[in-house]
């Protein structure tokens, strides 16, 4: 039985391998870089998404639009490169690009569940500019791509794996792509290993026979 540090800090995220992701044939070595860690996978499955699916996939609030438009601004402003479009025209591009990009092609999408997943999911993944991604993740492992390269071919990076930010964002993401009945609860051996709160006793008596 887990303890209930695993009932207080366990997470679910969103994890989709992009049109890139699939097509070089790297599905199974991101998801065993997730299982490795000890997450689980709670629903899987592969989908075509169309613009209406991405679109809502990649739809942001107004005031996170514009903050996204600011960074980018700001980004380019180190480069020595000024933008002339208001923070909101230039989210607007990016998500067109991006809608572009996921619909190019099937992608795998799941839903993977552990202690603090978020974070770990994140750092497995990596940054989402492989050029800067920190060794050892996804993204700088996997990928050769980066921003410089995109932004000359006027499309989006293309950076393998998607990954929820935040607890609500993933909430709101898996509301889009599963429903319900698609997402499942079930245990595992290693659940006991990483949660059980008396594993070390309950192992000492397998080993012992007592």
């Amino acid at each position: 039985m887990v303890g209930k540090g695993f009932k207080k800090f366990s997470e679910r995220s969103l994890v989709i391998v992009k049109p890139d992701g699939v097509q070089r044939g790297l599905v199974g070595e991101i998801i065993s870089r997730f299982e490795k860690k000890g997450l689980k996978i709670v629903a899987m499955k592969m989908v075509w998404p169309t613009e209406d699916l991405a679109r809502q996939h990649y739809d942001q609030p107004e005031h996170a639009a514009i903050a996204l438009g600011e960074k980018t601004i700001a980004a380019y402003k180190e480069k020595g490169i000024e933008l002339k479009e208001s923070p909101m025209e230039i989210a607007k591009d990016i998500q067109k690009k991006l809608v572009h990009y996921m619909t190019g092609g099937p992608v795998v999408v799941m839903i993977i569940e552990g202690a603090h997943a978020i974070s770990h999911v994140r750092k497995i993944r990596g940054g989402t500019n492989p050029l800067s991604a920190d060794v050892g993740s996804i993204t700088a492992d996997l990928t050769i791509d980066s921003y410089f390269i995109a932004d000359e071919d006027a499309r989006a990076v293309r950076n393998l794996v998607h990954a929820s930010g935040s607890v609500e964002e993933a909430n709101m993401e898996i509301a889009i792509w599963f429903r319900p009945e698609e997402i499942h609860e079930y245990f595992m051996a290693i659940d006991e290993v990483l949660y059980s709160k008396e594993w070390e006793n309950t192992f000492r008596k397998l080993v012992k026979g007592k």
